[in-house]
């Protein structure tokens, strides 16, 4: 079972999710783009990480692995699988 929560960074929400079998939240990798840029524009964010992520690999570096999606409420009210990066070990 996976718990769902909405945290912050300064005023900028950031979507999680608890992993219940790797004791970890996941953290939405575009709000977290979002709230370091502190910029408001989910589609720009969004994109820059598609970009990121791209020419990254290009380099050989992969910066999230296939199993790292978990879906996330998006803004259009949809669930959709997006990138997701670990953080805490357990629940706070």
């Amino acid at each position: 079972m996976s718990k769902k929560s909405i945290r912050f960074w300064g005023d900028h929400e950031v979507r999680a999710v608890w992993d219940e079998e790797q004791s970890k939240w996941w953290f939405s990798a575009t709000d977290i783009v979002r709230a370091i840029n502190d910029k408001e524009n989910y589609e720009k964010c969004r994109n820059y990480w598609k970009y990121l992520k791209g020419k990254m690999k290009k380099d050989g570096i992969q910066l999230v692995s296939v199993t790292n999606h978990f879906k996330f409420l998006s803004p259009d009210g949809k669930q959709r699988a997006a990138d997701a990066h670990g953080g805490y070990d357990r629940p706070h």
